[in-house]
């Protein structure tokens, strides 16, 4: 117990040092929780989003389908197979029908994709039981941002072309019953919505769908494998969102770089400046029979409980300040998630995860741990005799 008697007194003695060191250590160890905390906050509330208004459980792709690339969407149709019909009567999933489009809002020609849905589902998060209201025209449904983009308004009739299962271009008038606002841009962005038996007698592709949404928190194992479709799961489906931020997370890494380094400079410097001033006593210590090895640990020690105390007023001023912004979210503004092409509300809320702050701990007290231990190798070189005359052999 000595040596940690010694380290203890020592920090003690070394008073406004001590705490400006375990200072930047803490800015540093608070910095890297909240930012790492943002981007887990990003990821869990856009893959929430996600998957309550678009994805459920996992989609079921008619082969072919490609969501990506237009030129596809006019043949990504096929008659639904049995077991997803036995799954779709159970309530367990839905159909969705793709049509590509073209609309002529206000004398413009604007491409769309018109998407069928049963206006009755309850399996995705979005108000499709507008599309039940009466209309004289057939009914439809638009995000904010198609409105914006086409200049159409909840009331308005609009004139729609496609061309359906035989290639004979068709035109009808739409009714835009409701104008939905969403922070989820795929199911908004170039979409119109429809109820799909009109969808399907538009295109004449009766009992025909593009895709099939399963229920939310269906098991993947469990459900069947057909020919002619593939079912893409939330770890597919989620995956460009997931590699976006891990993408960001790598860039954040060189702001913690630089934290960290400021920090191992500081803790250099004062162990470096320690070792010099306190040269006769580290000499008297040895001459009274210290091992070298435990003087080198007595200073990486020191180094280390100042890790330790970082931790500590990090914690003091760190878990309010977290706790915080974990509760009332930081604003992020309206069109932030319009920005960054994610679906993200007005406010953002940082995820801290006890894996986050514990392996965030263990890397500053190893680091700083290490940068102490640094200094000390030059004591294992020294002579106590030059050390009792105040030198450095």
């Amino acid at each position: 117990m000595l040596i940690p008697r010694l380290a203890l007194k020592n920090m003690r003695g070394a008073g406004l040092k001590t705490w400006l060191n375990a200072g930047v250590l803490s800015l540093a160890f608070v910095a890297i929780i909240w930012t790492q905390g943002l981007y887990q906050g990003l990821d869990a509330e856009a893959s929430r989003a996600m998957t309550d208004a678009e994805y459920g459980g996992g989609q079921y792709w008619m082969n072919g389908y490609d969501p990506f690339d237009p030129l596809t969407l006019q043949d990504a149709h096929a008659p639904v197979p049995a077991p997803l019909g036995a799954l779709i009567e159970a309530g367990r999933a839905m159909p969705v029908l793709v049509v590509p489009a073209t609309i002529y809002p206000n004398g413009r020609l604007v491409s769309a994709v018109l998407k069928g849905v049963d206006p009755g589902q309850t399996l995705l998060a979005f108000p499709s039981a507008a599309l039940a209201r009466p209309s004289t025209e057939v009914p439809a449904l638009i995000g904010e941002r198609m409105a914006r983009s086409t200049g159409l308004k909840k009331g308005d009739v609009v004139t729609v072309r496609w061309r359906d299962a035989r290639g004979t271009f068709d035109a009808r008038e739409i009714e835009i019953l409701e104008v939905m606002s969403t922070i989820v841009p795929n199911i908004d962005s170039g979409l119109i919505w429809l109820p799909l038996p009109a969808l399907r007698e538009m295109a004449s592709l009766t009992g025909q769908a593009t895709l099939v949404v399963t229920a939310k928190g269906t098991v993947p194992e469990a459900l069947p494998a057909v020919p002619g479709w593939t079912f893409n799961g939330l770890d597919v489906l989620l995956r460009d969102l997931h590699a976006l931020v891990q993408t960001k997370t790598i860039g954040a890494s060189i702001f913690y770089i630089l934290l960290i380094f400021l920090a191992m400079l500081a803790v250099f410097n004062t162990q470096l400046l320690s070792i010099w001033r306190r040269r006769k006593e580290i000499g008297t210590v040895m001459a009274l029979g210290m091992p070298r090895r435990k003087v080198v640990g007595l200073f990486t020690l020191e180094g280390a409980l100042t890790g330790v105390l970082a931790a500590a007023i990090g914690a003091v001023y760190g878990i309010p300040l977290l706790a915080l912004t974990a509760t009332r979210g930081i604003a992020m503004g309206k069109a932030t998630g319009d920005s960054f092409g994610l679906a993200l509300s007005e406010k953002l809320y940082p995820a801290y995860s006890a894996l986050l702050v514990a392996g965030t701990t263990v890397l500053v007290f190893l680091v700083t741990t290490g940068v102490s231990y640094l200094p000390t190798r030059r004591i294992s070189r020294l002579k106590p005799t030059d050390a009792l005359r105040g030198r450095f052999s």
